[in-house]
């Protein structure tokens, strides 16, 4: 995720152009790997509904040609509601962590999710200005995203 989030920041342009078939893809990983922990761990509650819903909006993107390009027109808002629902997932996570654990590095998810939300936010009240600069902020939220994933993989691994 690092290092493709670098990636993003050097070609912000390209980034938002290839945005809607990455969306694509990323719906459809997302949705799938969450299906299959939910399965596992029989917890069958919001994070379950948001990975069918992920499958069905990247299924729908791949059976309906042309989708994926007017995605990336339309791909400010999908992030925005995106990165608000993460946003709050990401809270949620890191208050049940800190909960649990009680050591410091569930602080990371706290910041990843006000920093989705706010993104989020953002992106719905300036979507010209956010088309300009999207690669540029998937790139941020990526790297974000995998120091976040780090911080976790680590604390389990302390466990």
């Amino acid at each position: 995720m690092v290092l493709c989030g670098g990636s993003c920041l050097f070609t912000p342009l390209r980034t938002f152009l290839a945005s809607g078939y990455a969306l694509m893809v990323l719906l459809l990983v997302y949705g799938v790997v969450g299906i299959v922990k939910s399965i596992a761990s029989k917890e069958y509650g919001v994070n379950f509904a948001f990975s069918i819903i992920s499958v069905i909006a990247g299924l729908v993107m791949v059976f309906l040609p042309g989708l994926p390009l007017m995605a990336d027109g339309m791909l400010i808002y999908i992030m925005a509601v995106w990165f608000i629902l993460q946003g709050i997932m990401s809270i949620v996570v890191s208050v049940k962590l800190k909960g649990a654990n009680g050591g410091k590095k569930w602080i990371w998810g706290l910041v990843l999710g006000i920093l989705g939300i706010i993104l989020g936010l953002y992106s719905l009240f300036h979507p010209v200005l956010l088309a300009l600069t999207t690669g540029i902020l998937i790139g941020v939220y990526f790297i974000v995203s995998g120091i976040n994933m780090i911080f976790l993989s680590s604390q389990n691994a302390n466990k």
